[in-house]
């Protein structure tokens, strides 16, 4: 379902919402309710141009002429019986205004009327697209009605009758039927085209009053394509009882197509006239003076005939504006063009074979839109002048008029004119920054999950290196034993001098392994806990595991006792490095030293040193160190060990 609000808003021209608004000013001071209606709510829902308005008031619209005429239209003609006004609004609005009434038929076109409610004047219309209503009242504003389903049948593209006998009792509605058909290309659906073809055997037509027979007449020169419409009607054998003298040989066919070229010419630049009396003048263009008076009388709005006899003229009014001082410039000539009478500016163009008005007709449709092209857009991006800026419309009309008078040519002429509609710079983006120490802080929550270093020593204080050197000592002849990283929340104990240990005698056992890089405060806590280092000198290959895994071999019997004499058992930390057996001691070392995640868990109970993994140790002396300087090349993948049962763990 469309938006009706946005339909309203959008469809119609800024003169129609200007004649709508005053029509329901008027309807408003005199109590009544106004709805929209007939072909306008039809060529709105199905996308058509929206030629005229029809409006219906439920109350008496007679009422309406004298406020209407105060507000600024011209009534161009009325018919009491139903209660129906034809209004002339500026630049070219038409509105036919009616009241909400019943019909009833005692003879056919003879119609009795009763004033009621817009519903049951839907319910007495003639086809089901045009038996639609829009509230124009004031907190019901674009609601539809729509009580025949007339959106679908303007879906399908077609006429449906409302009534089942509305050829037979109002004949009109067969002119109406081929004149829709003709104008919009719709069919008439089975039932609707079968009750047609009735009424016209039945002749039908014959009964067709004098006031709709001077209605249809006058509309076909109110059509857009006025010479089509009348083709059909002549085909249909309607005009041998509407006007026989009128048919399509009467019409001046290269006129109407030069006032269709013309007309196109004057809406691209923003002038819409109406072409209902030049086109009904080419229509009857070869008509007898007699035949043409007579054609004129049976015309049912005065107001039409007296606008047709009008545009000679108007259009000479409009030619001795033109050729007059209000033309001097090309800007005044532009605005003259734009705000005269749309009517009398296409007759004109059309009657005039001046040299003079058709040069400044070309200047109107040709050269003077180009200097559209010449509208700065870069320095009005510069300038930040947007359309949301006040007074942008006024502002590029100015800046137009001032291009085509040549006033507006440099840049500094365009930069001169801009400047005052420009406006002020926005304020600087407030930059809010950070503390020092909330970048720290940032940086601390960072885990790194793993880092490769390129062989340099690491730093690491005297507590550090004890504790390398204790887990080295800790592993047996077969894996390493778990191992965590050092807990935080347990302080570091150091060790006296000449007591004995495992971690001294390790330290005395190999005088030729290059000693660890030692930071000069001794107790300092390591810079990073949440770190385990592993030694670059370690032959062994270290598979990292995410939980600790089991041993794969029974611990060694001696494990279970007491720690050999002189040397002190160590709390082992929580496992998480696992290493190959000593065996491997042979292969390339890892030149790198991995840094990885590892997680704080208490450290589980003392367990003693096994003395045969000190012997071993001291065994097979260890390689040197890489280089400080080098990059060590990467180790090359081993393939995977073999997996071994899993072994008891120590108790």
């Amino acid at each position: 379902m469309p938006d009706y609000i946005y339909l309203l808003k959008n469809r119609l021209s800024i003169h129609q919402q200007n004649a709508l608004q005053h029509i329901r000013e008027a309807a408003r001071e005199a109590g009544m309710t106004i709805f929209l209606v007939g072909g306008a709510v039809r060529d709105l829902t199905s996308g058509s141009p929206v030629s005229d308005l029809d409006v219906t008031v439920q109350g008496n619209a007679l009422k309406l002429k004298k406020p209407l005429e105060k507000l600024g239209g011209k009534l161009w003609g009325e018919h009491e019986p139903s209660r129906t006004l034809f209004f002339r609004f500026p630049v070219g609005v038409t509105v036919e205004i009616s009241s909400a009434r019943r019909e009833e038929y005692p003879k056919p076109g003879k119609p009795v009327y009763h004033w009621d409610t817009i519903l049951e004047d839907l319910r007495r219309r003639d086809f089901t697209a045009n038996a639609m209503a829009l509230s124009l009242n004031e907190h019901s504003y674009g609601l539809l009605m729509d009580p025949l389903n007339g959106v679908a049948d303007i879906e399908a593209r077609q006429l449906r009758l409302v009534s089942n006998y509305g050829f037979l009792e109002e004949p009109s509605r067969l002119l109406r039927a081929t004149r829709l058909v003709a104008r919009l290309g719709w069919e008439l659906d089975e039932r609707t085209q079968t009750r047609f073809q009735n009424a016209k055997e039945e002749k039908a037509i014959e009964a067709l009053s004098p006031y709709h027979r001077g209605y249809e007449l006058e509309e076909i020169g109110h059509e857009e394509d006025g010479l089509r419409v009348l083709a059909a009607m002549e085909a249909q054998g309607w005009m041998h009882h509407l006007f026989p003298a009128w048919s399509t040989a009467s019409a001046d066919a290269p006129g109407l197509e030069e006032m269709r070229k013309l007309v196109t010419q004057l809406q691209m630049q923003g002038v819409n006239p109406d072409i209902s009396a030049a086109s009904t003048h080419f229509l009857t263009a070869k008509l007898t003076p007699k035949d043409l008076a007579a054609l004129k009388a049976t015309f049912i709005r005065p107001g039409f005939v007296e606008e047709w006899d009008n545009l000679d003229h108007a259009a000479k009014e409009f030619n001795k504006q033109l050729n007059g001082k209000e033309a001097a410039t090309p800007s005044a000539t532009w605005k003259l063009f734009t705000t005269a009478d749309p009517q009398a500016v296409l007759w004109l163009g059309l009657t005039s074979k001046l040299p003079a008005v058709q040069a400044k007709y070309k200047n109107f449709f040709t050269v003077w839109p180009e200097a559209r092209q010449k509208v700065p857009h870069a320095l009005l991006q510069e300038l930040r002048i947007t359309p949301e800026v006040p007074g942008y419309d006024e502002m590029i009309s100015g800046l137009f008029l001032g291009v085509i008078d040549g006033k507006l040519e440099t840049d500094e002429q365009l930069r001169a004119f801009l400047e005052p509609y420009s406006p002020p710079a926005p304020p600087p983006p407030v930059t809010v920054r950070r503390t020092r120490g909330s970048k720290k802080g940032e940086a601390k929550a960072k885990i790194v999950e793993e880092a490769a270093f390129d062989g340099e020593p690491l730093e690491m204080d005297d507590e550090e290196a004890i504790e390398e050197l204790e887990e080295e000592e800790g592993e047996s002849d077969d894996s390493f034993p778990p191992v965590a990283k050092k807990s935080a929340a347990a302080p570091k104990k150091a060790l006296p001098e000449g007591e004995s240990g495992s971690g001294a005698a390790k330290a005395q056992a190999k005088p030729e392994a290059p000693a660890a890089k030692v930071s000069p405060a001794a107790g300092k806590p390591a810079p990073n806990p949440t770190l385990h280092v592993v030694a670059p000198s370690k032959p062994a290959k270290v598979h990292v595991m995410a939980k600790p895994a089991k041993p794969t071999t029974p611990a060694p019997s001696h494990a279970h006792g007491s720690a050999p004499a002189g040397k002190k058992a160590l709390p082992l930390k929580s496992p998480v490095v696992k290493a190959v057996p000593a065996k491997a001691a042979a292969a390339k070392p890892v030149p790198s030293k991995v840094i990885r995640k590892v997680a704080v868990k208490p450290a589980p109970a003392a367990k003693p040193v096994a003395k045969s993994t000190i012997q071993a140790k001291k065994a097979s002396p260890p390689k040197p160190a890489a280089k400080a300087h080098k990059k060590a090349e990467p180790a090359k993948k081993s393939p995977p060990a073999k997996k071994s049962a899993p072994a008891r763990k120590h108790r």
